[in-house]
């Protein structure tokens, strides 16, 4: 799939890290039509480049992450049934590429985060908010509907609860409030730093053990309750990787692991 060249939202490799950049200033990082379609494969690009071993979500510019879906583009479109068709099957596809990316992602919170942002970052595997960002899913203000699939991102992070209580309400929690009900799992002076810091700890261990543990963790989250003969195969091929290779010598001669060498 080509690469899309979306001005206000950008793919940028730091050495092991990619980025996935909102740059939106103007409209605090809404998300129109055209960023929701770039998203998906500006993941598989991230996913595809051997030198990425982390994916961010993040925004360019301090204090703003993102206000969620354009509601400006919403209601001028959503008249039209073909353009609602598209612009659901685009957002599902970016949180189920972003939620089922076989590499470790981190959303970097710093600012707002609103509606599809807030989905965006329950996509991610992890969340690091600065103590100024507020979270909320805001349907119920509108009138609408959050999905499913998007439903039990929420759910499987906080209980059925505190995810009807945010549903229901609309509300955005303060940053303090989404780390106690585990909304968010870091809260950071500089997310962004905080962010970089976790991917270089993530990145300093063994890639196909993550991956593995990824692909594990998500058939639980899918309702697997015991091995299957694919987790289970999971499980014994790692003893014959290079990654285990490496681990034991490194062990044995007292050192640290150099993975991917």
């Amino acid at each position: 799939m080509p690469v899309p060249d979306v001005a206000h939202l950008q793919l940028q490799v730091d050495g092991a890290i990619a980025r996935l950049v909102l740059a939106r200033p103007k409209k605090r990082n809404a998300i129109d039509q055209a960023m929701w379609e770039a998203f998906p494969p500006l993941i598989e690009a991230a996913v595809a480049d051997c030198r990425v071993r982390v994916v961010v979500v993040q925004s360019a510019s301090p204090g703003i992450f993102c206000a969620g879906a354009d509601i400006a583009e919403f209601a001028t479109a959503s008249g039209s049934a073909q353009w609602r068709a598209a612009n659901q099957a685009a957002i599902r596809l970016t949180q189920t590429t972003l939620a089922r990316c076989v590499k470790p992602t981190i959303a970097a919170i710093d600012g707002d985060c609103v509606g599809g942002g807030c989905g965006l970052a329950l996509a991610c595997d992890l969340r690091i908010a600065s103590s100024r960002s507020r979270l909320g899913i805001t349907p119920a203000k509108l009138g609408l509907v959050y999905s499913l699939h998007d439903t039990k991102l929420l759910v499987d992070l906080v209980g059925p609860a505190q995810a009807k209580r945010m549903l229901y309400t609309g509300q955005l929690l303060r940053a303090d409030e989404a780390l106690r009900i585990g909304l968010v799992d870091e809260l950071a002076d500089d997310p962004h730093a905080a962010a970089d810091a976790l991917a270089a700890t993530i990145i300093a261990a063994a890639p196909s053990s993550q991956q593995a543990t990824k692909a594990i963790i998500r058939q639980i989250l899918d309702g697997a309750a015991d091995d299957t003969p694919g987790s289970a195969r999971i499980f014994d091929n790692a003893f014959t990787g290079s990654d285990f290779s490496e681990g034991v010598a490194a062990f044995l001669a007292k050192r640290s692991p150099r993975f991917g060498e």
